[in-house]
């Protein structure tokens, strides 16, 4: 069964991002840098993986259509697309 988003994209965004600004950081800081939270935008309720797909299906499990915000811990992103920067390198003359 697919769930149909219920809110427009910007409040789906608002909402998920206060739910993991207010209630989340505490929980969510240790170690857990690399792995997401799929967070359900109308409950609160959250879960957490390496895996977006384990964390997603996780809180589907538990509550069958939940309105899933993912986001990466510690980042304002689930993904990033395009060139990644990396650090500078310097290369000396000889």
């Amino acid at each position: 069964m697919k769930t149909r988003p219920r809110f427009s994209k910007e409040e789906f965004a608002r909402r998920g991002d206060e739910i993991y600004e207010r209630e989340l950081p505490s929980i969510l800081q240790a170690g857990r840098a690399r792995e997401f939270v799929a967070i359900d935008i109308e409950t609160g309720a959250y879960e957490t993986d390496i895996s977006e797909l384990a964390a997603s299906d996780r809180l589907l499990a538990r509550i069958p259509g939940a309105q899933i915000w993912l986001r990466r811990i510690g980042s304002r992103y689930s993904h990033r697309f395009g060139l990644h920067p990396r650090a500078s390198v310097t290369f000396g003359v000889v």
